[in-house]
């Protein structure tokens, strides 16, 4: 299974990504606000973790998760603020209370994951109830960059695993030529 390698991460940071992405307008159509609580799982070097940071404002929290310390370091030298909690986790196991996110939120990670039902589970126990889980992933096509084809997810199967595993009110769309997104509800 293809796993995002550390050392790449200036990839990760690079303007153009910014552009193609717009994090920070991502997260408010996504119905991120002020005083809200975000958990970004898989968050790398904090791409979408800082503007979240910004759009949540000093009475929100940010949960910064990943499965790999070197990622949650360099978050962590890029002095995010206060209101940023780093947690290291496993890929089926998120040490956050039960209900804590109001949208928790997937970038470019569910692909990676060994069992995608186990790993939608725990993103469901951690966002409250009426909360909301934004997913986001390459289209299943061949690119030059991204992962490689065979192991990308279609929005189709997506919105599917999203069901399976109890969320409503799924949306899919295209977010540009490489990506979509998947919007969801918890009950």
């Amino acid at each position: 299974m293809h796993k995002f390698e550390p050392k790449n991460t200036a990839r990760l940071l690079s303007k153009e990504r910014e552009e193609a992405l717009a994090p920070k307008r991502l997260l408010e159509e996504a119905g991120l606000k002020d005083g809200d609580t975000f958990a970004d799982i898989g968050c790398g070097p904090g791409f979408f973790t800082l503007p979240a940071a910004d759009v949540v404002g000093k009475s929100g929290r940010v949960f910064a998760v990943d499965t790999q310390g070197a990622m949650l370091e360099q978050l962590k030298s890029r002095k995010p603020p206060k209101n940023v909690t780093l947690v290291k986790s496993g890929e089926s196991s998120i040490p956050i209370d039960d209900s804590a996110a109001d949208l928790a939120f997937a970038a470019f990670v569910l692909h990676e994951a060994e069992k995608a039902n186990l790993f939608l589970a725990e993103i469901k126990r951690i966002t409250k109830p009426g909360g909301a889980v934004l997913i986001i992933d390459w289209k299943k096509k061949k690119e030059e960059h991204g992962p490689p084809v065979e192991e990308r997810l279609t929005a189709g199967a997506v919105e599917e695993l999203l069901r399976e595993a109890g969320f409503r009110g799924i949306k899919a769309s295209s977010l540009n030529a490489s990506h979509y997104r998947v919007y969801a509800r918890k009950a």
